[in-house]
C-alpha cells in the first residue's frame, strides 16, 4: 500500500506553512529535525491515535514528511533535502525561530 506523497514541485508553499502553524505539527518536524527515520506512533503519546494520524497525514500531504510501511508499522521521516532544495532556508528558519 502506498500513501500519497506529493512532488514539492506541485505544493505551494502556503501548505507548507499552513502545515507547520499547528504546535503539535512543528513539534513533530522538530523531533524529525535530526534525520532519524522514527516510527509514527512514538510522537505526541498525549493525542489519541486518530489526532496523531490526522497530523501526520497533514504534514506529509503537505511534501513535510515521507512514510514508509513496513509490515503493520509506519515509519515517518523529514523530507529534509527535498525542502531544502524547492525552499531554500524556509524549514531552518521556522525551526530556528520556533526554539526560541
Amino acid at each position: 500500500m502506498a500513501l500519497y506523497e506529493p512532488d514539492l514541485g506541485d505544493v505551494p508553499m502556503l501548505a507548507v506553512l499552513q502545515a507547520l502553524a499547528d504546535e503539535t505539527r512543528l513539534s513533530i518536524v522538530r523531533e524529525l529535525s535530526t534525520g532519524d527515520e522514527r516510527l509514527c506512533g512514538s510522537f505526541a503519546p498525549e493525542l489519541s491515535k486518530a489526532t496523531r494520524s490526522h497530523h501526520l497525514k497533514v504534514l506529509r500531504e503537505a511534501g513535510l514528511t515521507r512514510t514508509r510501511i513496513e509490515g503493520t508499522s509506519r515509519y515517518v521521516r523529514l523530507r529534509q533535502p527535498d525542502l531544502d532544495e524547492h525552499f531554500p532556508g524556509l524549514l531552518a528558519s521556522i525551526l530556528r525561530a520556533a526554539s526560541v
